[in-house]
């Protein structure tokens, strides 16, 4: 039996060579990619959520994996409906979002690692959403280092991508590599597997759930089609010239400038330069000079052209065309927009994106800034991000957090202000987000002076801190919980970033030396010994949603205190003593 690793190895390196993949159902019954795969999504959040089932990821074991094969070996393996649950959306209207059984999110990750080890190497580079080491701020870091000059912007948005994807194209488009019927069977019967909704099963004609593990990478495999074509089509069909010509007019005032040098006339000079700064030094509408770029994410896509807007309705209406007779997929109309780069911004990622414009800031005698791209924090992000903490246009207490402990308050305010100031700083104007601070550190103060019958003042004057940062000093509001002798407290801190724009702020997910480590979990799962009586038979790991729910256990037991000190989410036991941890009764030894 071949590791996990050697097996996305291979496929990686088939994908790279771009050979086709004739035998990836036999992989399904490798018991080494579904410990992989437990160990990667054991400890999301919606582990421990049921599906149309009450399956969930507590009571796992090596059996539940060997029956999954043996149902796989005879071709047995059905997906079940998924469980659909409607999630508001902030213009009013509601998201479908699918929620599997654990089996299936299982079984989807396998099927996730491998076809993610074969395609990955064949995605183009202009595609950032859900893939490893890219995301949103690779995709604006591309716009903003390489788009300088871009004259309009296409803005692409796919309307109900997820729930449009035709089922048919899918598997088309996965046989294309994928030699292997088995596959495309199972691929099929997990898209066709239908959902539940109010006790009623509904089939599911088109699109890939969204909540199931596979969907992400089945958008991008089904989007790398639209990619090919703006790459191998639109891009080399609008893009010619190597670059501008000169601009006439800037050139006669250049031999101008010449001539008053040699007459020695200064002031002459000094008003031909000043003119000459208010003249493009190249023609902008060469029409020998045509550029056009692209950038997608999921399937918000982004193009920026060089060239009249004629052409570019053109571009836009063969992206439409496209989409709909080759991917039956449509452009949604209020937000696929055309928009002057210079004259107005378009909407990418929840940000605003413009080229800038400036005749009279010079860097070394040259106007840098013109034509540059511009990233910018919109001002409807900083009202709508503020309004939680607000009430009546006022910062105010948050009576939900009055229960919590000062650290959990603190932790809370804190993490919610870093993730905003953080996606933003590649934005110039990100200084902005001052206004968001202020009324969340009010907000903040205010409920801590709610819990503790205080004041603003004195809660500001309690837990206010210095800290050293990279920009120097920086003041913030922190709460410590001390702990056990030789261990360092723990800390939660709001504020103490600086508002100060980062051009290179790419967030990347770690990577480890070993792109799929075995997890500590999966390793103790392969030891076999129950962690509360010792027995190596039938073993299974039993699971809680988060470690305050130990909190909860009243009166305490053997296996709560076992699980308190390994201060884990998990705990490997027999059948006997899970049976015995569900049915509330004490159990009868712990393991010394």
């Amino acid at each position: 039996m071949q590791s996990a690793d050697t097996v996305l190895g291979i496929l990686r390196e088939r994908g790279r060579r771009g050979l086709p993949c004739n035998e990836l159902y036999r992989q399904m019954f490798n018991p080494q990619l579904y410990l992989v795969a437990y160990g990667r999504i054991y400890s999301n959040k919606g582990a421990m959520t049921p599906g149309v089932s009450q399956e969930t990821v507590d009571g796992m074991s090596l059996g539940k994996v060997s029956r999954i094969i043996d149902a796989m070996r005879h071709e047995r393996y059905r997906f079940c409906p998924v469980k659909r649950v409607n999630i508001p959306k902030k213009n009013g209207k509601t998201r479908p979002l699918g929620l599997p059984t654990w089996s299936d999110k299982l079984v989807g990750e396998v099927m996730r690692l491998l076809l993610e080890a074969y395609f990955e190497p064949q995605f183009s580079d202009r595609s950032h959403g859900f893939r490893p080491k890219r995301g949103c701020h690779t995709a604006l870091t591309e716009v903003g280092n390489t788009w300088t000059g871009t004259t309009w912007f296409i803005e692409g948005d796919i309307s109900d991508c997820f729930g449009s994807i035709d089922h048919q194209v899918v598997i088309e488009t996965l046989a294309e590599r994928i030699h292997d019927g088995r596959f495309l069977r199972l691929v099929r019967n997990m898209l066709e597997a239908g959902y539940m909704e109010d006790w009623a099963w509904g089939a599911t004609l088109s699109g890939a759930p969204q909540g199931g593990v596979l969907s992400p990478l089945l958008s991008n495999i089904y989007l790398h089609r639209l990619d090919s074509f703006v790459e191998k089509v639109l891009i080399p069909h609008n893009t010619r010239g190597r670059s501008r010509a000169r601009n006439p007019a800037y050139l006669e005032v250049v031999n101008a400038i010449a001539r008053a040098r040699r007459r020695g006339d200064r002031a002459e000079v000094r008003s031909l330069r000043k003119q000459q700064r208010s003249i493009p030094s190249v023609d902008p509408n060469d029409p020998g000079f045509r550029r056009l770029r692209y950038v997608r994410y999921a399937d918000d896509t982004l193009l920026g052209f060089i060239g009249p807007r004629s052409e570019a309705e053109e571009i836009k209406r063969r992206l439409a065309v496209f989409l709909r007779e080759d991917l039956k997929l449509e452009l949604s109309p209020e937000k696929t927009l055309i928009t002057h780069a210079r004259k107005g911004a378009a909407s990418f990622l929840g940000y605003e994106i413009t080229v800038q414009h400036n005749d009279r800031q010079a860097t070394r005698g040259r106007r840098t800034a013109n034509g540059s791209i511009a990233l910018r924090v919109p001002a409807k992000v900083i009202r709508d991000k503020a309004a939680p903490y607000l009430s009546r246009g006022k910062p105010a207490h948050r009576p939900q957090l009055l229960n919590d402990d000062d650290y959990t308050i603190v932790n809370v305010y804190g993490a919610e202000y870093r993730g905003i100031v953080q996606y933003y700083l590649l934005a110039g104007n990100v200084c902005r987000l001052h206004r968001l601070r202020w009324a969340m550190e009010t907000s903040l103060l205010k409920t801590l002076a709610a819990k503790h019958g205080s004041t603003v003042s004195k809660m500001a004057a309690r837990y206010k801190a210095k800290i050293e940062t990279p920009n120097g000093p920086r003041t913030c509001f922190e709460a410590k919980v001390p702990r056990s002798t030789g261990r360092k407290p723990l800390v939660a801190r709001f504020g103490g970033i600086s508002l100060t724009r980062q051009k290179a702020a790419v967030l990347t997910d770690r990577q480890a030396a070993n792109p799929h480590p075995r997890k500590e979990l999966v390793t103790r799962l392969l030891k076999g010994k129950c962690e509360l009586c010792g027995t190596s038979e039938d073993v299974r790991v039993h699971h809680i949603r988060k470690l305050a729910d130990l909190d909860r256990v009243e009166p305490p037991t053997e296996w709560h205190q076992v699980m308190v000190k390994k201060r884990r989410k998990t705990l490997v036991v027999c059948i006997g003593c899970h049976d015995t941890i569900h049915s509330g009764k004490p159990t009868s030894s712990v393991t010394k």
